[in-house]
């Protein structure tokens, strides 16, 4: 018997997304020790790690999960409400990416991004994700798609950051 190793294990949308949605909570707790500590270099560090975490994030379901569950699952409102809470995240994350670490309002802005988010994903689990697998739809495959081009969008992260920091 010949086995054969992948060199990514298989995985499901709802599994990645979910995946996601544990390393953010794991770096907003990493985030709230840090806030009133005198490293403010780590601290601005894991804003933007979380920031630049939840970008990518809510553009793949934005792109590739939330249409495949619009049709799967046929609520329109609950995929609308989930992309709104995007726009407000997004809004949150692009303050906090042109503020100072410094700024008074930092540590307010990343807590409530927090909460939002926390709230956010709570949603997501509890209703979309539980009505995307009753429907019985195919998540491993759009879980290919999600791994590519999630991995895709942090390479361009990536390089833009070290683009930025040339200069």
């Amino acid at each position: 018997m010949t086995t054969t190793s992948k060199a990514k294990p298989e995985t499901n949308a709802i599994d990645l997304l979910t995946t996601d949605h544990k390393k953010v909570k794991n770096l907003f707790k990493e985030y709230e020790k840090l806030k009133d500590g005198e490293d403010t270099e780590t601290k601005k560090a894991v804003a933007i790690e979380i920031c630049n975490e939840l970008t990518v994030h809510a553009k793949v379901e934005e792109e590739l999960f939330y249409p495949a569950a619009r049709k799967a699952i046929g609520d329109d409102d609950l995929i609308n409400e989930a992309n709104v809470e995007h726009a407000t995240a997004k809004d949150l994350i692009a303050q906090i990416q042109s503020m100072d670490v410094e700024d008074p309002m930092y540590d307010a802005k990343v807590k409530v991004l927090g909460e939002y988010v926390n709230h956010h994903v709570g949603e997501e689990q509890n209703e979309i994700f539980t009505k995307v697998k009753k429907a019985k739809f195919d998540t491993d495959a759009l879980g290919a798609e999600i791994a590519e081009l999630k991995e895709m969008l942090m390479t361009k992260m990536l390089k833009k950051k070290n683009k930025t920091q040339e200069h």
